[in-house]
């Protein structure tokens, strides 16, 4: 089969601007700009840069922001208090910022900093002064409007241009330390504002009961509820009987922190849902669970319930489906599809008709091992898509031990064997002194970021990183807790060792960070390449001096890419040694068709967000998030020379 142009509902970023967070509603983070190219990108210079130093209380080293362009202004959120900011597009100049000082809730919040960014909205009259808005939701679980001109809020919209997301007439919640937030944007599409939901992280939590990361649609005018949609389905509702007993009415979590894609044509909202409280252990909420580790498909009107597939179940690995949907129209054998693809952590792109729900290649439910932890009761089957094939390493065996040298693979050989390994959905297991420690995996796959679409061509783009998971659980404290099993120690069992390395070099082999070009209509990968400089411990070490190794790539969660007319663009992760002797990384560029190097430029730190790019007075800019230890987030803005 073929993948070929269609008439694309979904066509990327429109008229040089970059609107929304995924550059369009579908996700895609494609535009056809080619003022930037192959033969000039290492010509990049600073156009503008915009420091946070000076946002919130403290500096922020961890800036995952995506600025959204329109009308000549960039917005973004920035600081450690989650300010938004608007600059000049062509000078970076800080025309407005707007910053809520939430105090001991903002303190007690499970997902604070800085947030990945914001939605802009406009019903294009331009005879009223609020006829463009920014919406924005606090580390505190506000949603908040303001006018997109000045920063002021639109006192029309909810209480003086609040929306409390915490009093919600369908579950309790603390409005100080209940367990909720939002790091990710609002989506805004067909004049509804849709809002999720994110937790801490649950490898440890503080019960087996937690809030429900329930979904909501606003409106775009006066922020009124329209829509309320029950991730973990309440008695009558389709879903309940998935779980066993009574565990609906008591689990939590089930949000959606990933960003959600609309299909604005048809009206329909698309949600990657996590799974439901407990990362690793599951034996208090017996059943498949839906809608955990679920795509669902829902009216961006109403939030009724259009399809639905569950791609995990009974989830046990923390594979929460933790990005958006990337949206594009293919055509296979003469055919139109609407098709929808789906990075994970699990390394598998899955592929569907977004209209119908259907996978685009036959899904298979295969026996899978089952948990031996007492309480626990696995699923029989998981589904495994058969195109395309895994973008990255999957479980962890033997097979995927470092082999720099036959002395290193040894050490690597005796270690491993104190875990337990095996394939995907290998179960983990309850630690013991004797062995196994812990069930080892290679987590990592693709994280918030997403991946990258060309509607153009139908080739999705998805970076993936190794790091390995360690899941050893021991028994909960019930003086404590009413939880069964936690992770252990260093959440990799009791008594286990503080890391898992090999004089200090990574137990498993390179590449560590890669991108992988996928053909949705084939369900194909077409090439694959390591992305990121080889780290310093790595090409530095005395271990493997003189031995020819390749780009290893390097590993980061926050990786995102960006997509042009003939380019894929994406920062590496992290820090390396530069040629001049000071810590620094690059923003690479690559043939979209080939995956080969187009140019680089170097920048001060690593890339810890998605870029984006606009068209300006002619010039075309790009515009990355970069910060790290001891380097306060920064947004740069690159230019070609005048």
């Amino acid at each position: 089969m073929l993948a070929l142009p269609a008439g694309f509902a979904q066509t990327g970023a429109k008229g040089g601007e970059w609107r929304t967070y995924g550059g369009d509603t579908g996700n895609t983070r494609y535009s056809p700009l080619d003022q930037i190219n192959a033969a000039n990108f290492n010509r990049l210079e600073l156009a503008w840069r915009f420091k946070t130093d000076n946002l919130g209380p403290r500096p922020e080293y961890n800036l995952e922001g995506t600025p959204l362009m329109a009308n000549g202004m960039v917005f973004a959120t920035a600081g450690s208090r989650r300010d938004a900011v608007a600059f000049d597009a062509a000078t970076g100049e800080l025309l407005w910022m707007h910053s809520e000082n939430e105090g001991e809730r903002g303190r007690h919040a499970p997902r604070p900093l800085s947030g990945r960014g914001l939605a802009y909205w406009t019903d294009g009259r331009k005879d009223r002064l609020d006829d463009e808005r920014i919406f924005y939701v606090t580390p505190g679980y506000r949603l908040i409007a303001l006018n997109a001109k000045d920063g002021v809020p639109v006192a029309s919209f909810g209480k003086d241009g609040v929306v409390d997301l915490k009093q919600d007439d369908d579950q309790a919640i603390d409005p100080v330390n209940g367990d909720v937030g939002l790091a990710s944007a609002p989506t805004v599409a067909n004049d509804v504002i849709l809002v999720g939901a994110a937790h801490l992280s649950s490898g440890v939590p503080r019960s087996k009961s937690n809030v429900k990361g329930y979904v909501r649609g606003f409106d775009v005018r006066s922020g009124k509820r329209l829509w309320i949609f029950h991730t973990i389905p309440k008695p009558g509702e389709f879903g309940y009987d998935t779980w066993q007993g009574d565990s609906a009415d008591y689990t939590g979590n089930t949000g959606v922190w990933g960003q959600i894609s609309v299909d604005e044509q048809s009206g329909t909202a698309y949600l990657p849902v996590e799974l439901p409280t407990g990362d690793y252990y599951g034996g208090h909420r017996p059943g498949n669970g839906l809608f955990g580790e679920s795509i669902v498909a829902v009216d961006v009107k109403t939030g009724e319930r259009k399809w639905h597939y569950q791609l995990v179940h009974h989830g046990l690995w923390d594979f929460d489906i933790p990005c958006a949907p990337m949206l594009l129209d293919i055509t296979v054998n003469g055919r139109v599809i609407k098709a929808l693809a789906q990075p994970t952590k699990q390394a598998f792109l899955y592929l569907f008709d977004r209209v119908t729900g259907q996978p685009l290649f036959p899904m298979e439910e295969r026996p899978v091992e089952q948990s031996t932890v007492p309480g626990e009761k696995t699923s029989a089957t998981q589904p495994f898509p058969s195109k395309p094939p895994p973008y990255d390493t999957q479980g962890f065996t033997a097979n995927d031990l470092m082999d720099f040298t036959p002395e290193l693979r040894k050490q690597a050989e005796a270690l491993a064997a104190r875990y337990k390994l095996g394939p995907i959905f290998t179960p983990p297991v309850v630690s013991q002194a004797a062995g196994p420690l812990a069930t080892l995996a290679l987590g990592g796959g693709t994280n918030w970021p997403g991946g990258a679409a060309d509607p153009e061509t139908g080739i999705a783009y998805v970076f993936s990183q190794k790091f390995l998971l360690r899941m050893g659980l021991v028994a909960a404290d019930k003086a404590k807790t009413d939880f069964g099993y936690l992770q252990g120690t260093a959440a990799g069992g009791a008594g286990a060792p503080a890391t898992l390395s090999v004089q200090n070099l990574p137990l498993y082999k390179p590449p560590y960070g890669s991108i992988t070009a996928v053909a949705v209509g084939e369900g194909k990968n077409l090439w694959q390449i390591a992305h990121g400089e080889t780290p310093d411990v790595v090409r530095n070490h005395p271990a493997l001096k003189g031995l020819s190794i390749p780009r290893t790539g390097r590993a980061g969660i926050g990786i995102g890419m960006l997509v042009t007319k003939s380019l894929l663009i994406a920062g590496e992760a992290g820090t390396i040694t530069m040629p001049d002797g000071k810590p620094g990384a690059y923003l690479r560029a690559y043939d979209k068709a080939t995956g080969q190097d187009a140019g680089m430029v170097p920048m001060p730190a690593g890339e810890t967000g998605a870029p984006m790019t606009y068209m300006l007075n002619g010039k075309q800019y790009i515009v990355v998030p970069v910060s790290g230890p001891g380097f306060p987030g920064e947004y740069l803005a690159y230019k070609l020379p005048d």
